[in-house]
């Protein structure tokens, strides 16, 4: 019992490091570059691990009960999506798309650096938790658009996570808790790295608005080529678009 437990303990915190693959830093940074509150950020690290969790948790769940089999061609189509997910959400920073998607659903969700538009109703700080108050300030759009990408992510993920488990943990129902705190684990982690991400964005804003879109353009750069880069990887690489594919879930 004891050593399950820790088991366990240590399944959150590889979830916590988990949060920190290079891909999901590069794809929540596009997102984070526009936010102009270190509590909201926070929060979109968290909808975003929870997204991946979910995932993580339905996939994974579904392999160590039902011993479902992910065909080759199937997975590496999964980890393909993420570098798809890189391309689109680089190109749609780089445009200024998100940031016209972010005005046309979410007004009140402006920039720092930026003056507010006008007819824009404040949030009563007052009102509710600060949990709360966040969830309402970012609106559906900005609500929806890191549980999207954190969901696409964590199908990438789910059968490594799932294969690992099973080949550590005999007994099915604590294979699936072992997954859930690894999900939590991913969703602290992803809300602390955030929250540090938007620091600096945060109070240097709107004293160096040029820096901060300089950041904004650097985080779509560099998205897009991280996401090409997965994508010539899978495609070609490991055989796709190939009549013989090859898969190692990781």
């Amino acid at each position: 019992m004891i050593s399950f437990i820790g088991i366990l303990i240590l399944g959150f915190f590889l979830g916590m490091r988990h949060a920190t693959d290079p891909d999901h830093v590069v794809a929540v940074m596009t997102i984070v570059t526009k936010q102009k509150g270190v509590a909201k950020a926070g929060v979109i690290g968290a909808l975003w691990g929870m997204g991946h969790t979910l995932t993580i948790f339905l996939v994974g769940a579904a392999i160590i009960l039902f011993k479902v089999s992910i065909p080759p061609r199937l997975g590496l189509s999964m980890e393909f999506a993420v570098g798809l997910m890189l391309i689109l959400l680089g190109v749609l920073n780089l445009t200024g798309v998100l940031r016209w998607l972010q005005h046309r659903f979410t007004p009140s969700m402006f920039v720092a650096g930026e003056s507010a538009p006008e007819n824009v109703p404040v949030a009563d700080g007052t009102a509710g938790n600060w949990l709360e108050r966040s969830l309402r300030e970012l609106g559906l759009y900005n609500t929806l658009r890191p549980l999207v990408v954190g969901t696409v992510h964590g199908l990438a993920g789910s059968a490594a996570v799932a294969i690992l488990v099973m080949t550590t943990i005999a007994d099915p129902w604590w294979a699936i808790a072992y997954l859930l705190l690894f999900g939590l684990g991913t969703v602290a982690g992803m809300a602390v790295m955030t929250t540090a991400m938007a620091l600096p964005i945060v109070y240097t804003g709107r004293r160096m608005f040029r820096w901060s879109e300089a950041l904004t353009v650097g985080s779509g750069v560099l998205s897009v080529a991280f996401g090409m880069f997965i994508a010539f990887q899978i495609g070609v690489g490991d055989g796709l678009f190939t009549g013989h594919p090859h898969w190692t879930p990781r």
